[in-house]
């Protein structure tokens, strides 16, 4: 199925996952989903294999199992930065021959200080290419305090209608931590006229060194409230993570009262912190059939 087809006047639930690294047993991901069967989301997303490169086989692989296997919709993270037509054809193929019909198309990281190769240097032109050649379902990133490389939130929010007449069927955000910012950016999406679902992506902040690491990665805004938390807890590891999951969950009620698409869970490959969010907002989305079961 198709993830835009998803969105029939409730709360899409969501997960993000990742492979494991080369060097690790491949199994530790199965244990993970495994543990994460119960909650039965309507997709789960699986980015594109740790460290990059050829290690694409392994999101494939592990998306195609998630359908066959657990019954649960996936996709397919496909980042194009380097890819030539030719490879990422290859990569589509493949995507196509395992029964995987939703991608994930993103623009990924750009080599430092070294020419741009490749056919690909935006993620419009991914989307561009899988439209014109397959039939998938196509999803796009956005970012509600404005992508770090983005002149402006004006110049961020052409490119975003650029990318939806591209094919994007469907938008997830970057996480954020202020839901003001969501609420902001999703007010000019409609006034932009971009009609496709937007699923805000929350991250649970569970270390600090995770957060500080997101904010030098996305230029992720620190609310008061947030700081104090990481201020109180930092030295004290399971409290920070409960305090990160009770903010999270916060997070998520507000968004769901307000009438948000979809939430997007990126899970951090950790079915605790997932469980707790899901039991305690599970009662405020309609869950997928299998969940029901």
């Amino acid at each position: 199925m198709k993830t835009a087809e998803l969105f029939d006047n409730r709360t899409v639930f969501s997960l993000e996952i990742f492979p494991p690294k080369p060097d690790a047993d491949e199994s530790v991901i199965y244990d993970t989903l495994e543990e994460l069967s119960d909650i039965c989301p309507d997709f789960i997303s699986v980015t594109y294999g740790a460290g990059g490169g050829h290690n694409g086989c392994r999101t494939i692989r592990i998306a195609s199992d998630i359908k066959s296997r657990y019954g649960v919709e996936s996709v397919a993270h496909l980042p194009c930065a380097g890819l030539t037509k030719a490879q990422a054809a290859e990569i589509l193929d493949s995507i196509r021959e395992h029964g995987i019909e939703n991608v994930l198309a993103l623009r990924g990281d750009k080599p430092d200080d070294t020419p741009a190769a490749g056919d690909f240097h935006h993620a419009s032109e991914l989307i561009s290419f899988i439209k014109e050649n397959y039939d998938l379902n196509v999803i796009a990133a956005c970012y509600p305090e404005v992508h770090p490389e983005s002149k402006s939130a004006v110049d961020d929010l052409k490119w975003l209608r650029y990318k939806v007449d591209c094919g994007a069927d469907h938008l997830i955000t970057q996480l954020f931590l202020d839901n003001r910012y969501f609420f902001d950016f999703y007010e000019k999406v409609c006034i932009a006229g971009i009609d496709v679902p937007v699923e805000a992506g929350i991250m649970p902040v569970t270390n600090k060194r995770q957060i500080e690491r997101m904010v030098k990665l996305c230029g992720v805004q620190l609310p008061k409230k947030f700081v104090r938390v990481l201020e109180k807890y930092e030295h004290n590891e399971a409290a920070l993570r409960d305090a990160g999951i009770a903010y999270a969950i916060d997070q998520i009620t507000d968004l769901i009262t307000e009438g948000v698409d979809g939430i997007h869970l990126y899970t951090m490959n950790n079915p605790y912190v997932a469980h707790r969010i899901f039991d305690a907002v599970q009662s405020m989305v309609k869950v997928s059939s299998c969940a029901a079961d």
